[in-house]
């Protein structure tokens, strides 16, 4: 919307102008005036754009890795990749390395007084962001054939993407990952005009795409049967960097982590270079996996409104009441959760109160090359997300199957797509079916881990198709057409 407030707002001050000119000099003086402008708009839309694509994310660079990809997969194609968003997070080495890439960063908004109606911020924020968007993507960008812009979010984001490229003559092109009209349906009412614009303007630019990209067939079906657009399904697969870790290498990123937490360095308290919570380093040199070593679940969350952290909190109380019973073959448990978000800060002062004896926790922040490290060392993944649509699947579990990791997943619409219950993980409705999992996968660990290891070896045709195979199938035939 702000995008075509702008839009026509500066087309009714060039008629106004136009006019009072016309008025006062007469047509014959103003029409070289106004055919020089055509000419100039027309030539700028003929101009060759040359082999050069454009992503856009309104949001984190390092912290959109799809959206990496595809710009990794683009320059491999030997396109010049011009890659837009916010900085903050590093981003994928093959970012940074890759001399077809140029990331160009979004000023971040101006804050706004909290005292102003919700309402009214949301509309000053889209204002502000489609004038950056458009500094950025008219005059610090070249010309692209295509532009190819993540939903959500969709606003200002479809607007102003829809009208550089009628600017410019470029193809638009949608990877719908959600809908961004279904993340604001979490904070507001059904019947709140916002939410209900927000629908249509999502559906309305929508329509106006070249292309469209999808990551699951439920969203693809859902696209067409609302809004009659056309998508092609891309699954998220996950690049090389998530596989499965040797030993060796989970004891030095182990070794890494240790310093600054605390929860992998060795079990007996005492300073020890060559030992932490999981391997141990012999005196030959060799690397070895402790034999009574406790197990490594890890979890990654946005902490978000999205993600009920206290369902894994919950089921961690219920681990350890059930680990502190005498005879238990329950494992000691190391949870790591990785991630940052809004609510990061609340959940660590509730995990700071817990007296755990058999549950640690630990918040980490890894580096892009560290978290599949961390993956491919643990023994059980957990997914919290809970999909807004009901259409779209989390990347986490695609990571975690990428590193051969079993995971447990909260049961949303279409998760079937990517977890197979009992097949290559489990699917669970409540913190007592997680809780019920975790006792009964682990029971026995790290002697018996017979139904870790069906997953995993279920787990290997998912980890042998990656994401520049589906790439080249799925999407390259999107820039030939």
């Amino acid at each position: 919307m702000a995008a075509v407030v702008v839009f026509f707002v500066c087309l009714a001050i060039f008629l106004v102008f136009s006019v009072s000119v016309v008025l006062s000099w007469g047509l014959l003086a103003v029409l070289p005036l106004l055919l020089s402008v055509l000419a100039v708009l027309l030539l700028y839309r003929r101009s060759p754009a040359g082999k050069r694509v454009c992503v856009l994310v309104l949001g984190d660079i390092g912290r959109s890795p799809r959206m990496q990809y595809h710009a990794i997969s683009l320059a491999k194609e030997g396109f010049q990749v011009d890659l837009v968003g916010f900085s903050g997070s590093k981003p994928h080495q093959g970012v940074l390395n890759n001399n077809n890439i140029s990331q160009h960063f979004l000023p971040k908004p101006p804050a706004f007084p909290k005292a102003l109606p919700r309402f009214l911020h949301y509309i000053l924020k889209a204002v502000s962001q489609s004038v950056q968007l458009l500094a950025v993507l008219l005059i610090q960008t070249e010309k692209p054939a295509y532009l190819l812009v993540q939903n959500p979010p969709a606003i200002p984001t479809l607007a102003i993407a829809w009208l550089v490229c009628l600017l410019r003559g470029t193809r638009f092109l949608i990877d719908w990952h959600n809908y961004g009209y279904t993340i604001l349906g979490l904070a507001l009412s059904p019947k709140h005009p916002l939410l209900k614009f927000s629908k249509w303007y999502e559906g309305f630019f929508g329509t106006l795409s070249s292309g469209n990209l999808c990551v699951t067939n439920a969203m693809r079906k859902d696209l067409l049967s609302k809004w009659g657009i056309k998508a092609v399904t891309m699954y998220d697969r996950p690049p090389l960097i998530f596989r499965s870790v040797e030993t060796e290498e989970q004891h030095q990123l182990f070794c890494r982590l240790k310093s600054e937490y605390p929860v992998f360095g060795s079990r007996s308290g005492e300073a020890d270079s060559k030992r932490t919570a999981f391997t141990v380093e012999a005196e030959d040199g060799t690397i070895r996996q402790i034999a009574d070593r406790p197990a490594l679940l890890v979890s990654s969350t946005s902490w978000t409104e999205d993600e009920d952290f206290s369902i894994l909190l919950n089921a961690l109380e219920v681990y350890e009441k059930s680990a502190s019973k005498e005879g238990c073959q329950l494992p000691d448990l190391i949870c790591a959760i990785t991630g940052k978000g809004p609510q990061k800060e609340y959940y660590q002062g509730l995990i700071a109160k817990k007296n755990f004896q058999h549950v640690q926790i630990c918040t980490p922040w890894l580096t892009a090359e560290d978290y599949p490290k961390l993956l491919g060392s643990s023994d059980l993944g957990v997914c919290l997300h809970y999909s807004s649509s009901g259409l779209d699947l989390p990347m986490k579990v695609v990571d975690m199957f990428g590193c051969g990791l079993p995971v447990c997943a909260i049961h949303f619409n279409c998760l079937h797509e990517l977890v197979k219950h009992e097949e290559n993980g489990l699917v669970f409705h409540n913190e007592q079916e997680l809780a019920k999992q975790i006792q009964d996968l682990l029971a026995g660990f790290p002697k018996t881990q017979d139904k870790l290891k069906t997953f995993r070896d279920n787990l290997q045709s998912f980890q042998s198709l990656r994401w520049d195979e589906c790439w080249k199938d799925n999407v390259l035939p999107l820039l030939k057409t």
